[in-house]
């Protein structure tokens, strides 16, 4: 009699247990979602609908940056003052020039590529997540994890050769906040220069006019072999060294009618 009623017991335990997972699993189908939609909801979070028609200006490095983005059209600016006077970098939907005080510059291809790159990379990471949905962006939801007991989900980013840059097979990791939609950590990797492995912690978060704007703590990665979804628990067991601090300084917003 015994041995029936802990069977029965037995019977009952795992019967919850499998309704429970059946729950669960129905649940998690309901509110599952696709990189896409996760990059649509984190670009929502950071831009407010803003960031396709605004002129943001901010200083970084002791360099003044400024872009202008309204109906497609882009211009992208960084300003330096030195000894040989005003250097203006700027990189529109037409190209890239420099100009010292006023006088258009003629360069390389070579030199243009690197300055332009350099221009675009600067005003790249003090938006994001906004630019996420260019057309060589590759998305790819490859799970979830927790960083400071915090849910977030982990989206891969590559890039499609064509359209992708020069820097097309750089590879990027994205820590997305599962509740706010926030990216509040990222990854990549480069190869330029030797290559390179970075984590970034965002910090510092604040809104002007409506657009999100973070600095970071910038670490490496030691092991160029490491991959960029074990960085968070590299990071969370502080084996990764801090390299800089990326600081965007006095920033600015103007909205532009649509």
């Amino acid at each position: 009699m015994k041995k029936l009623a802990f069977l029965f017991l037995l019977i009952i335990i795992v019967s919850c247990k499998d309704s429970k997972t059946e729950t669960s699993d129905v649940t998690n189908s309901e509110v599952n979602l696709t990189a896409q939609t996760i990059v649509d909801k984190a670009i929502e979070k950071a831009c407010n609908g803003n960031c396709d028609h605004a002129e943001v200006s901010f200083t970084f490095r002791d360099k003044a940056y400024k872009s202008k983005r309204l109906e497609g059209a882009y211009i992208l600016e960084r300003i330096t003052n030195d000894s040989t006077g005003i250097i203006r970098d700027e990189l529109t939907n037409e190209g890239f020039t420099r100009s010292v005080n006023d006088i258009v510059l003629q360069l390389a291809d070579t030199t243009a590529l690197k300055l332009s790159n350099s221009v675009n990379s600067v005003h790249y990471f003090s938006q994001l997540p906004y630019g996420l949905n260019a057309p060589a962006v590759q998305k790819e939801l490859i799970g979830t994890d927790t960083i400071k007991d915090q849910p977030y989900y982990e989206v891969r980013i590559t890039f499609k050769k064509e359209g992708g840059g020069t820097d097309h097979d750089d590879k990027f990791m994205y820590w997305i906040h599962q509740k706010d939609f926030t990216v509040d950590y990222l990854a990549y990797s480069y190869a330029v220069e030797g290559g390179g492995i970075r984590f970034r912690e965002a910090y510092n978060p604040r809104v002007v006019k409506g657009i999100r704007f973070v600095n970071y703590n910038n670490y490496k990665a030691e092991d160029l072999s490491t991959p960029l979804s074990e960085l968070d628990n590299l990071f969370e067991a502080h084996k990764l060294p801090l390299l800089s601090k990326i600081e965007t300084e006095n920033v600015e917003v103007e909205l532009l009618n649509q």
